[in-house]
């Protein structure tokens, strides 16, 4: 699978060009970040931005973005302008970091994402936030984790929080790759001894949050054909699931949708708009 054969250059490349986006691109003006930093944990990676509608309000329903980067780079500071973009949708928006491969190995990751959501549940009340109505979101490898701390019953079902959860939301993500034949998912999920555990279409159960998939058509790093099988394992376990296939989008394009520039590309946001008003 070319999915996860692209090189730690290629990655890290792409990281850096994203930095220069999200400093760039104009932000939606209806929305602010309105708190920074805040530890959701004791490391220093164990952190998260909320970003907030500029009008203010109580009770808002939540989005906890995972931003992607091959589990091994990337920052919350990167992605301004999804924050923003989100946020002016009228939800309340928390961007956590979490840390990242070689200084954690799997599953750690997604301990740090689950963590990051119980924060959420236990404490977004006292910033303007509903904890009854939260939903997941995220981009490639941060798809993968909404959806796995969702489906794995270790994760959020573990901290007594998946009732919590109405809806995820994953855009490019990998969650049938195994197995593994990309220096990427080796060096990530190449140690790990039950390899079948580590994919998101083998923790298929009902009940699951409401799910929304979206993937770009010409994707050469995470084929089209994870999302649909996916699709096919919920539709089978009577999930409600949706799933957009973007016509000549590639792998990061779906993300950069959310962003005013390249609104145009695809109508990702609008699609989120309504997948989430439904469901929250």
């Amino acid at each position: 699978m070319r999915s996860w054969g692209a090189d730690r250059a290629s990655s890290c490349m792409a990281i850096s060009l994203l930095t220069l986006f999200n400093a760039l691109a104009p932000k939606d003006r209806g929305s602010r970040r309105s708190a920074h930093d805040l530890a959701y944990g004791p490391h220093a990676r164990q952190k998260l931005d909320i970003y907030t509608p500029r009008r203010g309000g109580k009770h808002l329903p939540v989005i906890v973005f995972f931003y992607g980067g091959s589990w091994s780079d990337g920052t919350k500071e990167d992605y301004h302008f999804a924050g923003r973009a989100l946020a002016a949708l009228g939800y309340l928006v928390v961007v956590p970091d979490y840390r990242l491969v070689p200084e954690v190995e799997y599953p750690g990751f997604l301990r740090d994402c689950a963590d990051a959501v119980a924060w959420v549940v236990q404490q977004i009340g006292a910033y303007g936030g509903d904890p009854r109505r939260v939903a997941l979101a995220g981009h490639s490898a941060g798809a993968y984790n909404a959806l796995m701390v969702v489906l794995d019953e270790r994760y959020l079902k573990a901290r007594g929080v998946l009732k919590n959860i109405r809806a995820v939301a994953g855009l490019s993500g990998p969650y049938d790759f195994y197995p593994f034949d990309g220096p990427i998912s080796i060096r990530v999920f190449g140690a790990v001894a039950a390899p079948d555990d580590t994919q998101p279409v083998n923790h298929v159960a009902s009940p699951v949050p409401a799910v929304f998939l979206g993937h770009g058509a010409e994707d050469e790093l995470v084929h089209p054909r994870n999302s649909r099988a996916l699709r096919q394992r919920l539709e089978a376990a009577g999930v409600p699931v949706t799933l957009e296939i973007y016509p000549r989008l590639k792998h990061a394009e779906p993300l950069l949708a959310l962003s005013r520039p390249f609104r145009w590309r695809a109508p990702v946001i609008a699609q989120l708009r309504s997948f989430f008003e439904a469901m929250l």
